[in-house]
């Protein structure tokens, strides 16, 4: 069975889709078979992937119960993409009524993940229903930050969802680490940010940092990641080396 990582923060304008993108494809690269899932119904994943608007069926009709994984991937420049639209947010509202909503995704990749040696999950930016089934659905979640003052707050109440899924969903979740996006090495906030972090919470912080960019906010108009927009990039090439450090870890 693959590795099933969740990309988690609740706070929007982190890079999350970004990463998921990127990370997917660097590991790609690297010869591995990857899945991405757009659980996040501005499918701003879907959008970056070059699949396009309002796919059917998508998430939504997989979160339903409506349609399998198999039904609705899309294939993207080496990636397999299970697509989202702006009807996933209708499943929220409906799986909030549902015995065991929160199995739902894990239930939907039972069959799936065998075939994947990485399944990245992109979950929207928010602490809701939608979040917990990919945390349930995961073994591992990978965080996000952008080194600003807002994020220590942000993280501590990510961890402690976490704390919540392990306790009632799923015991074997774990945190893969964090990773420092759109990092300006140039002023001394990030750095400090940083060093907080590692002070307030037990958490393993990934390197490299990834590196502001304009190539990277490029990349989404062209329905590809940076790999393919701008491959020899700062921001590319530190992508490429956190998916072989992700790769390592056990």
């Amino acid at each position: 069975m693959g590795r099933v990582i969740a990309v988690a923060n609740q706070k929007g304008g982190v890079a999350k889709t970004t990463t998921v993108h990127a990370l997917g494809a660097a590991l790609a690269e690297r010869g591995a078979s990857v899945l991405v899932v757009d659980l996040d119904p501005q499918a701003s994943l879907s959008f970056a992937a070059g699949v396009e608007d309002e796919p059917e069926p998508s998430m939504h009709e997989v979160m339903m119960g409506r349609a399998s994984i198999d039904d609705i991937l899309y294939e993207s420049h080496g990636l397999d993409v299970a697509p989202s639209s702006i009807d996933l947010a209708g499943a929220e509202v409906h799986l909030l009524a549902k015995t065991g909503r929160e199995y739902v995704l894990q239930r939907a990749l039972r069959a799936t993940t065998e075939r994947y040696d990485f399944v990245l999950i992109d979950c929207p930016p928010s602490l809701g229903i939608l979040t917990i089934n990919g945390l349930t659905a995961a073994r591992e979640v990978l965080i996000p930050l952008q080194a600003e003052l807002l994020t220590l707050r942000g993280l501590g109440q990510l961890l402690e969802t976490v704390t919540d899924v392990r306790s009632f969903t799923n015991p074997e979740l774990e945190v893969a680490g964090a990773v420092i996006t759109l990092f300006d090495s140039r002023t001394r906030l990030g750095r400090d940010v940083v060093a907080r972090i590692r002070e307030s919470h037990d958490i393993r912080i990934l390197e490299p940092f990834i590196p502001k960019s304009v190539k990277v906010a490029e990349s989404p108009g062209r329905g590809i990641s940076i790999l393919d927009h701008a491959s020899s990039s700062r921001a590319a090439m530190a992508y490429r080396e956190l998916a072989a450090h992700l790769e390592a870890l056990t």
